[in-house]
């Protein structure tokens, strides 16, 4: 596929590549406004990852318990909780950094650490700062690339990708967190993998990086990657992600499709305007809804439809100026669902 990202509305123009990814030469300047490369199809099918019950215990702490979900080819998953939430443990536990105490998570049928060749079926970003700081972005790839058998050549392909292409010779202990964060995603890309575990990878993007790691994203998975990555930008996965897992305290709170996860967790909101707010807010009252005044007078209304509101106004003789449904949104329903759900370990 190729891929051109337009400045205001970032819509995807799409085409046919071939075999070996392609090059689309873009409309702007700049790392990721100009040429962009896109990584060619998978070539073989995604292999399900499976993860069935992970439980990680701190002495008497839980940091993870009985997690299980399971990621599809072409869909992304959103990885969501509060700060704490065992997010960083379970990937963690996923590509074998950490032991689990009980539970288990297969990749194609087989433990990540079983993998003949993990780099080319799952790539992870997980620590921007574990990278040796005295090589350079270029040689640390190539080392990696060596591993595995996979050519010089596409170290600079996965740099160019990322727009590294001109710190490329620098040392990495001169690179900011959003150099190393693009660092550790060309890392990842390295294998042409079919899976990807990204923990936190806008973490310090600038606005233009974030969009640009959106459009990534969503083009990996278009051609069939399996693709499940950690954030606490509410807005960005609502653009970005298919399904959401969420946790809270090690457990998994849901596993949903955003549009799910919207109509179960966050209620929408009544906006009105009114000549008589005090009468109307006691009515609102009698029949077991929320109100709450807005700065400019008029009242935000919970537990009610709009309809319900006009009928119950109009009975009583007053007058609306103002009546507005506001669409319930991501953000909300996630914090309806872990509101509670703070603390904890990583």
């Amino acid at each position: 596929m190729l891929l051109s990202v337009n400045r205001y509305n970032e819509a995807a123009i799409l085409r046919f590549a071939g075999p070996g990814g392609a090059w689309y030469p873009g409309t702007r300047s700049g790392p990721y406004r100009g040429p962009m490369w896109v990584p060619p199809p998978v070539r073989s099918v995604v292999p399900v990852i499976e993860v069935h019950q992970l439980t990680k215990s701190y002495g008497p702490v839980k940091a993870v318990e009985d997690v299980s979900f399971r990621l599809e080819a072409g869909v992304v998953n959103g990885f969501v909780g509060p700060n704490g939430a065992g997010k960083s443990t379970t990937m963690r536990m996923m590509v074998g950094l950490d032991r689990p105490t009980s539970g288990h998570c297969l990749i194609g049928g087989r433990p990540y650490t079983a993998l003949d060749a993990p780099l080319r079926q799952v790539g992870a970003l997980l620590d921007p700062e574990a990278i040796h700081p005295g090589r350079s972005g270029r040689n640390h790839l190539r080392v990696l690339a060596r591993t595995h058998g996979i050519s010089a050549r596409r170290a600079d392909e996965v740099l160019e990708m990322v727009g590294l292409t001109s710190a490329a010779d620098r040392r990495i202990r001169g690179y900011s967190l959003g150099m190393r964060q693009r660092l550790g995603l060309a890392a990842a890309l390295l294998g042409d993998p079919a899976a990807l575990l990204l923990d936190e990878p806008a973490n310090g993007l600038d606005p233009d990086g974030i969009i640009w790691i959106r459009t990534l994203l969503r083009s990996l998975a278009r051609e069939g990657r399996a693709v499940l990555v950690s954030s606490h930008l509410m807005g960005e996965l609502a653009q970005t992600a298919d399904r959401l897992i969420v946790l809270g305290h090690g457990r998994v709170l849901a596993d949903a499709t955003v549009a799910e996860l919207v109509s179960r967790n966050a209620t929408r909101v009544v906006q009105v305007r009114t000549d008589r707010p005090d009468e109307l807010e006691k009515l609102v009252r009698g029949r077991d809804s929320a109100v709450a005044r807005r700065p400019d007078g008029g009242l935000e209304i919970t537990g009610m439809a709009a309809d319900d509101v006009a009928v119950l106004a109009h009975r009583d003789g007053i007058l609306l100026y103002e009546i507005t449904t506001v669409p319930a949104s991501l953000e909300d329903a996630y914090l309806s669902l872990t509101s509670g759900f703070t603390g904890g370990t990583r």
